[in-house]
């Protein structure tokens, strides 16, 4: 009996994985409201995706998804915070301002979900993102939330985790990681 590789697993949950086009492409922005009803159906789609994802592998950090990883090229992630916190949809986000103050933490990633590396982030990030109506909205995120929307937003501009890592550093076994335990910790100053 074989052991299904967690990359394998993703990819049947309908996962797009490493060394697809679509992952390294920046996604094409939605015209709010003309695209309202694709930008829904699209969302609609994300949401689909993370409750399969969902059902097979526990997420206690909390995760997101973006289009290009379900294959579709438009800019649009949805984030699950951790706990009952309600979803965070991201219709056409773009960073705005990011803190100095930052920190390295080990992120996974549903496209390569072999591995998990360390990387470095903002501890707080001002992102705008549109609404359906087309007015836009600025938000700020902070410690963990900022890092699971900043991977998000990376994803829409076609960037993977690896490139946001420091030079000679890469991603550890998923087998590896996990005998670190190391979970996020922010001090809650």
């Amino acid at each position: 009996m074989t052991s299904v590789r967690p990359s394998q697993q993703m990819r049947d949950l309908g996962v797009v994985q490493e060394g697809a086009a679509i992952l390294t492409t920046a996604a094409r922005p939605f015209d709010l409201p003309t695209e309202q009803y694709e930008a829904e159906r699209i969302v609609d789609e994300l949401f689909a995706a993370l409750n399969r994802i969902s059902q097979v592998h526990p997420f206690a950090k909390g995760m997101g998804i973006a289009a290009p990883q379900i294959g579709i090229g438009r800019s649009v992630a949805v984030v699950q915070p951790p706990g009952d916190a309600p979803a965070i949809i991201l219709l056409n986000p773009r960073i705005t301002a990011r803190a100095e103050a930052s920190d390295e933490q080990y992120e996974g990633c549903l496209s390569f979900f072999d591995v998990r590396g360390l990387v470095p982030r903002p501890l707080k990030i001002t992102v705008e993102t549109t609404a359906l109506s087309g007015e836009t909205a600025a938000t700020v995120y902070e410690h963990g939330l900022a890092r699971l929307i900043h991977h998000e937003i990376d994803h829409l501009d076609g960037l993977l985790y690896t490139a946001q890592m420091k030079a000679g550093v890469g991603p550890i076994p998923v087998e590896e990681y996990r005998q670190t335990g190391r979970s996020w910790v922010y001090d809650s100053a």
